[in-house]
């Protein structure tokens, strides 16, 4: 029997969401090398399809261009375009590890639901986002401190592998179970109906700035610092240097109000004779 090689060329048009938490002009040349991007197919279209003999014996013009029905010509584009939406989303989904890096900055949140006290620990990238957490509980047994152990575990691979935050506060905010009731020693949240539900809306108020999960209003504002308009851009310069050296998770947005101004301290270096 005779073969055919059929070639069939589509022409697809994507967009590719990148969310960027500072623009320069470093980070907009590398752009297209980042594979953390969204994709999104606009329109895909059959241009035409090709046929090609492989028998020698059977003459059939190579450039011969075969014309499709209208409504079989939509519906391959409609199973492209899912193969393709397909695809994207498995290259998503699938991507690389973002490994934290050795020394990382984060801090740790005490605090008390009902009678058991909860620490949560956060680890973060440089650019302050984060990419883990520990949660350690007392008066727990010991099935109950592994099942949190290893359940932070699996939060923070999946944020290493690029699920967002938002994705964990929607699906556990609200969970109800013991201990729960009110909450002593976080300075946002007053009340908790479960662990887990305490736990990202510290990371939502954090590091999303979700004020709408805060039970207490926000003290300082990064938006709101400022002062005379000569010293305005003095200051944004100072407060990205900070954002840049501390902690994203534990200032919040109240850099102002965790700043120590020691311009005017004086420190003696000299020894004692």
């Amino acid at each position: 029997m005779a073969k055919y090689l059929v070639e069939t060329y589509y022409t697809c048009t994507f967009k590719v969401n990148h969310y960027l938490n500072d623009i320069n002009e470093t980070e907009l040349k590398n752009l297209e090398k980042r594979d953390d991007g969204k994709f999104e197919v606009l329109e895909v279209k059959l241009d035409n399809r090709k046929t090609k003999s492989l028998d020698s014996s059977n003459k059939i013009d190579q450039n011969k261009k075969i014309d499709l029905v209208s409504n079989q010509n939509e519906s391959k584009s409609k199973k492209v375009e899912k193969i393709i939406t397909s695809s994207f989303s498995k290259q998503e989904n699938s991507g690389k590890r973002f490994s934290m890096p050795d020394r990382r900055k984060g801090y740790i949140q005490k605090a008390t639901i009902g009678d058991h006290k909860v620490y949560l620990h956060t680890g973060e990238y440089e650019d302050g986002k984060i990419g883990e957490i520990f949660i350690d509980t007392s008066k727990e047994g010991e099935l109950v401190k592994a099942l949190m152990n290893n359940f932070a575990i699996a939060v923070s691979l999946g944020l290493q592998y690029g699920v967002p935050l938002d994705e964990y506060i929607s699906a556990f905010v609200g969970t109800k179970f013991e201990p729960s009731g009110k909450v002593h020693g976080n300075d946002r949240i007053l009340s908790a109906s479960s662990i887990l539900d305490y736990i990202f809306r510290e990371l939502a108020i954090s590091y999303l700035n979700r004020e709408d999960l805060a039970h207490t209003p926000s003290i300082g504002n990064l938006d709101g610092v400022g002062g005379e308009d000569q010293n305005l851009d003095e200051q944004n310069r100072f407060l990205k240097i900070v954002k840049d050296i501390t902690s994203k998770g534990f200032v919040r947005s109240n850099y102002k109000k965790n700043l120590v101004d020691l311009s005017d301290v004086k420190i003696s270096l000299k020894g004692k004779k």
